[in-house]
């Protein structure tokens, strides 16, 4: 095959293309958690705190020959990266560790969310896995992670043999 007819197969792919949206909704996404952090967020924890704005913290390491520091230091990060000072920018750190901290407890209930309305389908069509069943296994053909139930792997669309429902005991049953 030819580089280009490769790339194209690469580029082509189901989860590739699924890779590419779900990126794009991310760094969307991320854009509105750190307009939120920044600008709505630390502005009343600056003020309670007495500082302005978080991301305008900074360390000053070293000034350039022939530039002088201000007696009182440079007012702003801007300021202080304008003079061409080396700086630890230690303000904006700690904005984007809070961005962090929003989009992965966002993710954490999204997905909780989505397990429980998994669970609640189930439950609904009364397909119920039992407890001690797996979630996922291995395609037989192409070795990708698929859900363990499955008849017919998504990736390389291989029919699989169909699992057998574990029996459960009769004497059991009856008791809850």
């Amino acid at each position: 095959m030819s580089l280009v007819e490769d790339f194209k197969k690469f580029a082509l792919r189901g989860n590739m293309i699924d890779l590419a949206i779900g990126f794009t909704v991310g760094a969307a996404f991320t854009t509105v958690v750190k307009s939120m952090v920044s600008d709505i967020i630390m502005p009343p924890i600056g003020l309670l705190t007495g500082n302005a704005d978080f991301s305008d913290l900074f360390w000053v390491l070293d000034v350039p020959e022939g530039v002088s520091e201000p007696d009182s230091g440079f007012q702003t990060l801007q300021a202080a990266q304008d003079a061409g000072a080396v700086t630890i920018n230690y303000g904006q750190f700690f904005n984007n560790c809070l961005s962090l901290l929003i989009v992965a407890i966002a993710m954490f209930i999204i997905i909780r969310l989505v397990n429980r309305m998994d669970e609640k389908l189930d439950e609904a069509f009364g397909d119920k896995p039992p407890e001690d069943e797996p979630k996922e296994k291995k395609c037989d053909f192409c070795r990708t992670t698929i859900a363990y139930r499955a008849s017919r792997c998504p990736n390389c669309t291989s029919e699989l043999p169909a699992i057998e429902p574990v029996q459960q005991d009769s004497s059991l049953a009856g008791s809850h």
